[in-house]
């Protein structure tokens, strides 16, 4: 399978964002942070997103972004291709050029495959993932480290202000 990390960081951002939907828009610096990925990737990522109407930016201070629709109504399949992943298991991407510029012999097993693994990953809504107890303990805990990081450059600030 083609899944690179463009699809798969695509996801977890969203996920991310979907368990802190309601909050107000959510900046990708605390995605980034949250989620140990690159804020630039983030921000290439974001965009296509919100081209695709997955994510809508807020402007200004207290700005940042907020899913375009319900946790339930976002699939997996939808995010992935919206940063123009595709799940493809063919050695070809689907050009049917596999084995000297033919068709091979396993072309449409892996192709079916292919087929499958979309089929299955639209099934699956955000909310379906959030739904997860084991998702839920991660996102609580990437929370409380937050948290921690902020209270300790809060505590860091108002000492070197007092000097």
């Amino acid at each position: 399978m083609r899944l690179t990390t463009k699809g798969r960081y695509a996801v977890t951002a969203m996920l991310d964002l979907s368990f802190h939907d309601g909050s107000g828009p959510i900046t990708l610096a605390d995605v980034a942070q949250r989620q140990g990925i690159s804020l630039s990737y983030l921000e290439q990522l974001f965009a296509r997103l919100r081209k695709q109407a997955l994510v809508k930016s807020v402007r200004g201070p207290g700005g940042g972004y907020i899913l375009g629709r319900s946790s339930q109504d976002i699939c997996i399949a939808e995010v992935i291709t919206a940063v123009d992943e595709s799940v493809d298991t063919t050695r070809c991407g689907g050009a049917h050029n596999c084995q000297d510029n033919e068709r091979c012999l396993t072309h449409d097993l892996w192709n079916d495959l292919s087929d499958k693994i979309y089929d299955y990953l639209n099934t699956i809504t955000l909310h379906d993932l959030m739904s997860k107890g084991s998702a839920r303990k991660v996102a609580a805990r990437q929370d409380d480290e937050q948290h921690a990081v902020e209270v300790r450059l809060k505590s860091g600030i108002e000492s070197t202000q007092r000097a």
